[in-house]
């Protein structure tokens, strides 16, 4: 990515194949900020994953992308691939 070898932590495809998730893991006593977020979102700039997660293990934060606006948008939880939240 941009002429630096990345690697992701989890990516998760849909049954068709399209990329459907993109997950950042951190060690449970790194704390969640503003920048793991950045980060992800810029990793998500060449993969164009629909939703993003960040863990700790501990604390799970869930996005998805407004590609359009150039944005995240906070949820509570995923939606299953049919787009249906998981209950």
């Amino acid at each position: 990515m941009n002429d630096i070898n990345k690697r992701y932590d989890i990516v998760v495809f849909q049954p068709n194949g399209d990329l459907f998730l993109l997950i950042e893991c951190k060690a449970p006593e790194v704390k969640i900020t503003q920048s793991t977020f950045d980060q992800i979102a810029r990793y998500n700039l060449k993969l164009k994953a629909e939703y993003l997660m960040v863990t700790n293990g501990l604390n799970h934060y869930f996005c998805q992308m407004d590609f359009e606006n150039e944005k995240y948008v906070f949820l509570e939880e995923l939606p299953n691939f049919n787009g249906e939240t998981n209950r």
